[in-house]
Formats: C-alpha cells, structure tokens, sequence
C-alpha cells in the first residue's frame, strides 16, 4: 500500500490516549526518541525504539506489531516519519501522539522519570549555533569560514522544509545517545514478550 509522504498521519491527543490506557485498552506505545531521551522521561509502558534503528530493522519490526500503535517523540515530528516508515511496510492502526511527550507532560499524565540530560532537537540548537558561530568569528581572520555558517543556514533550511535532520541523525549515533540496550533484538524480544502477555 503507497501513501503520499504528504498525507497527515492519524494522530491521538494527550488526554484522549491516556483514556485509552486507563481503559485497560491502550495500545503499543512506541517512543521512538534516542535512548538517552528515553532514558530522561517516557510513557509507562512505552517501549523504546529509536528512529534510525526502526528504519533500518522496519520490516522485522512490523512482524512484531500487529495491534494498534501510537508513536511517539518530543513533539512528534520524528514519530510522522516513524508512521511513514511502518505505514511503507503495511502496518495498519498507526497513530501519532499529538504534540508528542510534551503534550503528554502537559496534561499532567503519569511520566517515568530518569536522570535528565538534553533532548536531541536541543543538541541540534546547540551545535548549529556553535558551528555558525565560530564561523562568522572565525571570518574576521579566515574570509572563506563564512561559507561554512552558510552551509549549516542551509541544512537547517533543508531539514525544515524535509521535516529531516541530517545533524540530528548524527548526533543520535553518539555515545551520549546510545543506551545499553539499544539494538534490535532486545527490542524485538520485549515486543514478543509483552505480546505473549497479552494474549
């Protein structure tokens, strides 16, 4: 089935998937955040699946998940591209968290909290700025560094227009991002798992 990368997503609100929980009836939660975000702040229950590593291992996933799915990330624009991935692989009943954990957070919705550490799109803010920085700094001395503030204007600009990070990808592969338990056959073990306990 081929959808329009376009095509809005399903999504659930805050307040609406945290009735679906405490009916008993909630669906698999999927965060697809690094693991360190993860680690920071998530949904109880909610099963940590990065999204670098759930394009990669999409098909092997999609075996695993065959009832309704509702991603998730900070503001949900990581989980829109997680949907078009299992969505590209026929996976049915898939939902976006609208506005993502900070919605969730912002209806005051139970969290399970860890050791805080910076979230992704701030590390992104962080080192583009530091990079344009230096450069226009840097072009006082060395003229042609001012190309470099302009490359870094221009991927931002690409990733906004794309809804893509390329930096941000990146920086999701550091070890500062990994977890422990960050591959996909503990993933696919805890989908199994909790499948069975389902059933």
């Amino acid at each position: 089935m081929n959808r329009s990368e376009t095509a809005r997503p399903a999504t659930v609100d805050a307040s609406g998937l945290r009735e679906l929980i405490d009916s008993g009836h909630g669906p698999r939660l999927l965060d697809v955040r690094t693991p360190a975000e993860f680690e920071t702040s998530h949904i109880p229950g909610s099963y940590n699946v990065p999204l670098d590593l759930l394009r990669e291992h999409r098909q092997e996933l999609r075996n695993h998940l065959d009832e309704d799915v509702v991603l998730v990330c900070r503001t949900g624009a990581r989980a829109t591209q997680a949907e078009q991935t299992l969505a590209g692989v026929g996976l049915p009943n898939l939902k976006v968290l609208d506005g993502g954990i900070m919605a969730w957070q912002a209806v005051n919705a139970p969290i399970s909290q860890g050791a805080p550490r910076w979230d992704l799109e701030r590390q992104v803010r962080l080192v583009a700025g530091a990079i344009v920085l230096v450069s226009v700094l840097g072009s006082v001395f060395v003229p042609q560094l001012k190309w470099v503030a302009g490359f870094i204007g221009a991927g931002l600009t690409f990733a906004a227009v794309s809804n893509t990070c390329a930096m941000g990808m990146m920086l999701g592969k550091l070890p500062y991002n990994r977890g422990a338990n960050c591959d996909v056959d503990t993933i696919v073990g805890q989908l199994r798992d909790s499948t069975s306990g389902r059933g």
